[in-house]
């Protein structure tokens, strides 16, 4: 992988097809491993989109795959800044918005911590059902928003639940028996 990483990006996509042709089970041999860094995932934490595309088209299953910091290629991407990345890896696969990586957190999760209106937007049009996910703590995006005082994903994440009749996720409880509300109460956010 690291003869495709080490070339100027527009070589990507042929040099990828160059190590296939040389070891036709390249790609599989990472499917092996439990916990891995596949080439997905070292292309989307790199923001190489265009090689990122192709090895998930190639190999959907890396898209779900942890590494051993139980991170997946999309949260790596969101790591490093690579908000392009990350929506051409979730238009082609509309699902890895709710793949739950390391603590049971998603992308959804993850940009309603980083207070992303817009990628926040992008993912529940992707994935509605995403809004659904919980943390291991048993935490909504809305928890995950709140706990983090971050107001502006709050305000999306609401506005979703009222357009989409959803409201009920309001009064999910996380492990210790909050709601969302009932956080930000405990934490002196009246807004």
């Amino acid at each position: 992988m690291g003869a495709i990483l080490g070339a100027p990006e527009e070589d990507d996509i042929v040099n990828l097809y160059l190590q296939i042709r040389q070891d036709q089970d390249f790609l599989h041999a990472y499917e092996k491993r439990q916990f891995t860094d596949t080439p997905l995932h070292l292309a989307a934490g790199q923001g190489r989109t265009q090689l990122a595309l192709e090895i998930e088209r190639l190999m959907p299953s890396f898209g779900r795959m942890l590494n051993r910091d139980g991170l997946t290629p999309v949260d790596l991407a969101l790591q490093q800044g690579h908000r392009e990345t990350v929506r051409a890896m979730v238009k082609l696969d509309p699902e890895l918005v709710r793949v739950q990586g390391r603590e049971g957190i998603t992308p959804l999760h993850y940009a309603a911590e980083m207070d992303d209106a817009d990628l926040l937007k992008d993912f529940l049009v992707s994935c509605p059902d995403s809004i659904e996910e919980l943390t291991v703590r048993e935490e909504s995006a809305v928890h995950v928003a709140v706990k983090n005082g971050k107001l502006g994903a709050f305000r999306v994440l609401v506005d979703w639940l009222i357009k989409t009749d959803g409201t009920e996720i309001l009064d999910w409880k996380d492990c210790n028996g909050n709601t969302a509300l009932h956080v930000a109460a405990s934490t002196n956010q009246p807004q």
